[in-house]
């Protein structure tokens, strides 16, 4: 009992790091979905359901915009499809004895951030571990998505309309350094805003609606950057071994 409380505990504080990011993060969400016309308790219920920065985003312009469902589907599916690799990966190193109702319970978690310190760790993966991870980190997005909501309800619209601009900031300060350090990254980035605008203003692109645009450009980029920048074995193993030197 002890190792479990020492286990989640340790969870907790490894989430402390995500859970200030996510913070600030959520602000930005909670204020741009008021805005755009969604209530509080909706915006809150969308962080709750829907723990995906990008994917909320998405879901949430595209609620506003009185999309319909199976378009908002579709794009919630394909932004936040990454999430089934990730879990894929992870479910080789949670510890076996894990049961099926606690896999899906830290299955209800798995973001980049919080994959990225799992799947870094030394040994198997407890529920324990994973829990105290997942809360810590989850608690940051979702008060920050209420306060954000609260703060943008208050707010005169041309103020709020310009807080809009948060959100985009917070992508380009995500992407780029990634793309500063790798080329295929650099290229997706490029060539998806590219596309993108080449679709907002050619015929018989333009009258695309939002949601299907963004999975069309997603399918597009992804079969692009899969054929120019394959991974082949010796990638697969060089990344295994930086792997594990981070870990040791």
């Amino acid at each position: 009992m002890r190792a479990l409380k020492e286990s989640f505990v340790q969870g907790l504080r490894d989430g402390i790091p995500i859970c200030l990011g996510y913070f600030s993060v959520s602000i930005a969400f909670g204020m741009s979905s008021v805005i755009m016309g969604i209530p509080i308790f909706y915006t809150f219920l969308i962080s709750i359901t829907n723990l995906t920065s990008a994917g909320q985003m998405a879901g949430a312009g595209l609620l506003a915009s009185k999309a319909a469902l199976i378009e908002i589907a579709l794009t919630t599916l394909i932004i936040n499809a990454r999430y089934f690799l990730m879990s894929l990966s992870l479910s080789q190193k949670v510890n076996p004895k894990m049961k099926l109702w606690q896999r899906m319970l830290v299955s209800y978690g798995i973001t980049d951030e919080i994959f990225a310190v799992e799947i870094g760790q030394s040994g198997l993966l407890s529920f324990s571990y994973m829990s105290g991870l997942i809360v810590c980190s989850a608690f940051g997005w979702f008060t920050g998505t209420l306060i954000g909501a609260s703060a943008g309800s208050l707010l005169p619209a041309g103020i709020g309309a310009a807080l809009n601009i948060a959100l985009y900031a917070m992508f380009i300060a995500i992407v780029t350094p990634a793309s500063l350090a790798s080329k295929p990254v650099l290229f997706c980035s490029i060539s998806s805003a590219v596309l993108s605008i080449l679709f907002s203003i050619l015929p018989g692109f333009k009258e695309i609606s939002a949601g299907y645009m963004i999975i069309l450009i997603t399918l597009i980029i992804s079969v692009i950057c899969a054929l120019r920048f394959p991974v082949h074995g010796e990638d697969h193993q060089n990344l295994d071994e930086n792997k594990e030197g981070k870990c040791s």
